[in-house]
């Protein structure tokens, strides 16, 4: 049977959006999926809007654009909003209720807040409420395991920049137990 997981990341520029897009990308070509990785932000960059689709697949990907995810990342207000509703039926909504004071409901979708900012301030680990996302999907979702990603992480981010490594790979776990 095939399995394919549509995911789109969705934020502010600067919120690790394409970082988080890239290290699912890239750890589904190290466990051999078919993927497609697409960034999208606005022209301002940071503080902008950006968000990224990536699809996982064990066949062929028809076109990398995500309208329907089955998962949606949602880093801001204005990127759930956009997507709450266009999120596929049985699929997932991991949102940061530090940035979002929201409450969200919808049926037929698992809803996840989980406050990603104020537990990486907590942490000391400022700028990886991306991660700590990351590691929410990852334990609520079966897209992919939190060893595959650790292992791509420490292929993607270099030897000389070691720190970033154990902190991102923290901040995963840290999301990953919440």
């Amino acid at each position: 049977m095939s399995k394919t997981t549509k995911i789109l990341i969705a934020g502010f520029g600067g919120q690790g959006i394409l970082f988080t897009g890239k290290a699912m990308a890239y750890t589904g070509l190290k466990v051999g999926l078919e993927v497609s990785w697409l960034p999208s932000y606005g022209p301002e960059m940071r503080g902008g809007t950006a968000n990224c689709s990536v699809t996982l697949s064990s066949e062929p990907i028809g076109s990398p654009i995500v309208d329907k995810p089955d998962v949606l990342i949602a880093m801001n207000l204005p990127s759930l909003e956009k997507y709450l509703n266009e999120t596929e039926q049985g699929g997932y909504i991991v949102y940061d209720s530090s940035l979002i004071n929201k409450e969200c409901a919808r049926d037929g979708v698992s809803i996840f807040g989980i406050p990603a900012t104020k537990l990486a301030s907590d942490n000391g680990l400022d700028g990886l409420a991306n991660m700590i996302i990351l590691g929410k999907v990852i334990k609520e979702t079966d897209v992919l395991t939190l060893a595959q990603i650790k292992s791509s992480l420490a292929q993607m981010i270099p030897a000389k920049k070691a720190e970033l490594l154990e902190r991102n790979i923290k901040a995963m776990e840290l999301g990953y137990n919440y």
